[in-house]
């Protein structure tokens, strides 16, 4: 397709990333049922491969466009970010859905558990010991990522990349402290109402801090890589947005969920 036009959208090429990702989700979650009823993952695994590598080659490509093409003009980008905005109020709504299972449940407890909440025989996680931790880790990286913004705007690359490397491993470090609290769970997501909506709720956020962990990975690359400039870094700014939005949906999950629930 040609690059010479007279008007300022981006009409994208021809590719093949989203016919991949179709079959590369379907092999996913065709092979999760497999794994769930036959306990076979290979399909799981080709699925994963797939969509990994979809990924990848779907950001080479849009990251080329943007930063080396030229085709995210001024109009695209504010495209770019109405579609993030879009998608981040399409998240809040996701969990919204949770927040209302759970309260609907924990306000009005049925005859069936007990009349009461947290239901009979459930012991739930102590709000002031990993979940505490995890909201420092959190708020801790909301600061982190902030402070990158702020020195992405005053041209300050050797700051940005510091702030974002700590974004990471924070990022990282809280999925491995949930991963190490589901471990040491006294209930398991078939254990009433209770253990469906705690662990849909906080399982959900926990995918989300991951995605939002491999977003921000990106950008760190990207940013190592002298792609973002004062002018010119949605990439960057996206991640930030997504990464609060983390952020915020966790103080609620604590707050509700770990303490009041509690």
């Amino acid at each position: 397709m040609s690059s010479n036009h007279n008007h300022p959208y981006h009409l994208v090429d021809y590719s093949p990333w989203p016919l991949t990702g179709a079959i590369g989700v379907m092999t996913l979650v065709t092979g999760l049922i497999k794994w769930f009823h036959n306990f076979n993952i290979n399909l799981l695994m080709i699925g994963y491969l797939i969509t990994l590598l979809t990924m990848y080659q779907w950001w080479r490509d849009i990251c080329r466009e943007g930063t080396f093409q030229g085709k995210h003009t001024l109009l695209v980008s504010n495209g770019l970010r109405w579609g993030m905005i879009l998608f981040i109020i399409s998240e809040i709504f996701f969990f919204i859905s949770f927040f209302w299972a759970f309260f609907h449940s924990s306000l009005s407890p049925n005859i069936e558990i007990g009349s009461m909440w947290p239901p009979m025989m459930i012991t739930a996680f102590n709000p002031f010991q990993i979940p505490l931790l995890n909201t420092i880790i959190l708020i801790s990286s909301g600061i982190t990522v902030t402070w990158a913004h702020h020195a992405l705007m005053q041209n300050n690359f050797t700051q940005t990349t510091q702030s974002l490397f700590f974004t990471v491993i924070l990022g990282i470090y809280f999925t491995i402290l949930q991963a190490y609290e589901y471990y040491e769970a006294p209930f398991t997501i078939s254990d009433s109402i209770y253990g469906s909506t705690f662990f849909m709720a906080t399982g959900f956020h926990g995918l989300h801090v991951m995605i939002g962990t491999i977003f921000l990975l990106i950008c760190l690359i990207r940013q190592i890589n002298n792609h973002f400039s004062m002018s010119h870094h949605f990439g960057f700014e996206a991640a930030a947005w997504y990464w609060h939005f983390v952020d915020v949906v966790w103080l609620f999950l604590y707050v509700s969920i770990y303490w009041w629930g509690n």
